[in-house]
């Protein structure tokens, strides 16, 4: 069976911004399906999974079927999972939330070896594939993983780039009438994340202080992360804030950067640093509800190097890696682009039109003799500051630069 390729585009409800989106993860979803019996989309709650599989629908050659797990009627339709897809295997079943029904993957497995067809189902969820362990245990060699992030800057067009570092990418934050609708969605948005969808994965613990967590995370938003700190002043073991932070990233709530020390001699810092990853959410736990009140905060600089470093990590592909790189004299590089073992591009991030070269961050240029160096700022013209430091700003990175990157 083949997919016949077509453009994908969101459809937001009525807002203020009416340019249609279009998802760049669907020639790729439609890749997948024509290869293997199980597409598994993942990624946060609310960023559009189900849009795009609906949407997929019409270009799958067969009958669909959609159900919902946190919907009671659509789970009394598994009541008896085998005879379900016994009665429906020429079909493709979506099934949505899949997290809340672990249970039901090898019945999935016993139901695919009976025929396997490329695109018998597409499986949505809302944790990554490490917290549905039965999974990759039980469809090894027959399902394909791809995360869908919340809107990106490539997605939603560079012009737009203010408005989307505000409000981050959620779909219903991005798309909202106003900042201050926007900032209402994400109140209710982490409450249900706090109170419900960690949970409902696995994480019992106070809802109390997995917030207060959140908040201090959000106030030290891209620092070196010092677990012991956290333990200190949430009055809990090292060990819980360990689990907090796993089950944070496997919910795709932060993304961990962890330092870059192969083939270094010097004395380096081995912990990692944390950042929220959508930076509307980061706004809201620093209670930023509009643009000046952004710009006039002290977290404007963390702030705008967490969506930087989220911006290229979702552009880039699979071969390249992404780390920081601190020694424990204080020479640092914000990002570091690996391949391999291979250090290929060191990025530092400057809120600035007028960014300074660092002593620190030519250093680092040394140490890790990367081909390609920049510093990336909000809205720079290009020009190089050294014969291999570039100035740019994040849209010139994404339009032009980052494929010099992907071709080395």
């Amino acid at each position: 069976m083949k997919i016949q390729s077509t453009s994908l585009y969101f459809h937001g409800k009525k807002c203020i911004f009416v340019k249609m989106i279009q998802r760049k993860k669907i020639k790729e979803f439609i890749n997948l399906l024509n290869l293997f019996p199980v597409l598994a989309i993942t990624g946060p709650r609310q960023c559009g999974k189900t849009t795009i599989a609906k949407e997929l629908i019409k270009y799958i050659a067969k009958e669909t079927i959609y159900l919902d797990m946190e919907s009671g009627s659509d789970r009394n339709k598994l009541i008896d999972p085998e005879l379900f897809f016994e009665d429906n295997i020429n079909k493709c079943i979506i099934i949505d939330e899949i997290q809340f029904y672990p249970e039901i993957f090898p019945l999935l497995r016993s139901s695919i070896d009976k025929q396997r067809d490329n695109a018998r189902f597409i499986i949505l969820g809302s944790a990554s594939p490490k917290l549905i362990k039965q999974s990759s245990e039980s469809l090894a060699g027959r399902i394909a993983y791809e995360e869908l992030s919340p809107f990106n800057l490539e997605e939603i067009g560079t012009e737009e780039k203010d408005r989307h570092w505000l409000r981050g990418g959620f779909p219903d934050s991005f798309l909202a009438k106003s900042d201050a609708n926007s900032f209402i969605w994400l109140k209710n948005f982490i409450n249900t994340y706090i109170y419900r969808d960690l949970i409902s994965l696995g994480l019992n613990t106070s809802s109390v202080v997995l917030n207060n967590f959140l908040v201090m995370l959000s106030h030290n938003q891209g620092d070196v992360f010092n677990q012991n700190n956290f333990s200190r002043s949430l009055g809990v073991s090292s060990p819980t804030i360990k689990k907090y932070l796993y089950f944070l990233e496997e919910s795709y709530f932060i993304r961990i950067l962890k330092p870059y020390h192969f083939n270094i001699k010097k004395r380096l810092v081995k912990s990692p640093k944390v950042y929220i990853r959508d930076t509307g959410v980061l706004h809201y736990l620093n209670q930023i509800t509009d643009s000046s009140q952004l710009v006039n905060t002290l977290v404007i600089g963390a702030s705008w190097e967490s969506y930087v470093i989220e911006q290229i990590y979702q552009m880039l592909s699979m071969e390249i890696s992404v780390y920081y790189y601190r020694t424990h004299h204080g020479t640092e590089c914000d990002l570091v682009l690996v391949k391999g073992l291979l250090p290929i591009a060191s990025i530092e991030i400057k809120y600035s039109s007028s960014p300074k070269l660092t002593k620190g961050f030519v250093i680092s240029i040394d140490d890790l003799k990367t081909k390609y160096n920049y510093i990336i700022t909000p809205s720079s013209d290009m020009y190089r500051v050294r014969k291999d430091i570039t100035v740019c700003s994040l849209s010139t990175f994404i339009e032009s630069e980052i494929n010099k990157i992907h071709k080395l």
